[in-house]
């Protein structure tokens, strides 16, 4: 097969490594990708959200298959244009994007098919918000989200009225997570245990991925801003074999079948952000595509033939598919600009990676990054995802940052603590 990924970040790094890593694939392509994908796939400067330039790409290099990495193409169509033109394709369809693309929607649908969430309040303009924050029917903490899509950014966890108040004020006033601010929620904290549970579907046939756990605040123990993911850890205790059970069940098939039943059948990878509760799991968001850094962390783990995969979610045949996973550990230490998730500069010379990538257990997945004759420069906010893969969680703790102790640039901060809940 020759398969071409789209998008440019970390997550579509892992895809295309683990692709080119498949026997059942001749090719890899990537579009447009970036100074690490150009590794190991061809790269083409086509954007992601250029339609037309994706599907004259996938015509002339006679591409067999397409996996769509980001969100912003799904929720666009892109889905909808190649299926059109009869081009297999992994990822669900517009209508299906929704599930991530407004939060709005995901929640009313969870509500109408009995899928386990936190109470909710929709606001559609910033008056609605103040009136509701000064009613007795929200309390503290409070989440407050935008309603599109915000790279990750757009969730804000309110202490107390004030901070709700300016949150409403940043998202509806000032727009700062831009046309995501049109509508917001306000949603019940959740106390708890995070854990992101992701599955291929062909729409019937459901396969899990190994679970795994990801860390959006910016800074150690959970501080800061949220990000788009300052690492991710995955190993077989995450869920117990009960609680897989449990969150198939009362969340990812009635996700299915409430999708197939209100016509928008979903087929691609359905990712379920949960709070690990005291009343069982409770969703937080879905997204609807690998997740990123939970992709540098799963992919890794993965010993059966991805390409194979691929291909039996685009032709609906998983249920022929026999899927095998490794029973050791995966860490990603995310390494970001300075500044970042706020404003970051780009062009900072990276060194040491190939110090790195000495270790067999180690990978690097470029995000950020962009080459210029022989240096690699950054070029976003998270830059890189160091991965480490061993027999146990300590160890792939350990060499993933001996690993990130040789890589340098300017600004360069990561997080300490990646996989310290795992290992407590």
């Amino acid at each position: 097969m020759r398969i071409l990924v789209v998008g440019s970040g970390g997550r579509e790094h892992a895809l295309v490594w683990r692709l080119r890593r498949s026997k059942s694939v001749q090719e890899v392509f990537c579009a447009p990708g970036n100074g690490g994908i150009e590794r190991d796939a061809r790269c083409f400067s086509v954007a992601a959200q250029d339609q037309e330039g994706l599907l004259a790409l996938i015509r002339h290099r006679s591409i067999d298959c397409v996996v769509v990495g980001p969100e912003a193409p799904l929720a666009e169509g892109l889905v909808d244009r190649l299926q059109a033109e009869a081009v297999p394709v992994l990822g669900p369809r517009r209508d299906a994007a929704r599930l991530e693309a407004s939060k709005v929607f995901s929640k009313q649908f969870m509500q109408r098919h009995h899928v386990p969430t936190g109470a909710f309040h929709v606001c559609s303009r910033p008056e609605e918000a103040f009136a509701l924050l000064d009613s007795r029917e929200v309390h503290f903490p409070l989440v407050v989200k935008a309603d599109g899509l915000a790279a990750g950014k757009g969730v804000i966890i309110a202490r107390d009225r004030a901070e709700a108040r300016q949150a409403v004020r940043r998202i509806m006033i000032e727009r700062e997570f831009g046309a995501s601010g049109e509508q917001l929620l306000m949603e019940e904290f959740l106390a708890g245990v995070e854990a992101s549970y992701i599955v291929f579907t062909d729409g019937n046939t459901i396969l899990p991925a190994v679970a795994s756990r990801d860390h959006k605040a910016a800074y150690d123990n959970d501080q800061g801003p949220n990000t788009g993911g300052m690492g991710a850890y995955s190993t077989d205790n995450i869920l117990g074999p009960e609680q897989e059970k449990n969150v198939i069940e009362t969340v990812i098939r009635p996700v299915i079948e409430g999708m197939n039943q209100e016509g928008t059948p979903f087929q691609g990878i359905l990712y379920a952000g949960l709070m690990l509760t005291d009343q069982g799991p409770r969703v937080l968001e879905f997204n609807v595509r690998m997740g990123d850094p939970e992709g540098q962390v799963i992919l890794p783990r993965l010993e059966s033939d991805f390409g194979e995969l691929c291909e039996a979610v685009c032709t609906s045949r998983l249920a022929d598919y026999k899927v095998s996973w490794s029973t050791g550990s995966a860490v990603c230490v995310v390494l970001a600009s300075g500044g970042y998730p706020g404003a970051y500069q780009k062009g900072k010379a990276i060194t040491g990676l190939d110090l790195a990538e000495e270790d067999p257990r180690v990978a690097v997945f470029h995000s950020g990054t962009r080459r210029d004759g022989d240096r690699l420069l950054t070029d976003g906010g998270r830059v890189l995802g160091v991965t480490a893969l061993a027999d146990d969680l300590r160890t792939a703790v350990g060499s993933a940052y001996e690993a990130v102790s040789k890589i340098h640039f300017d600004g360069m901060h990561y997080r300490k603590d990646i996989a310290a809940k795992g290992l407590a």
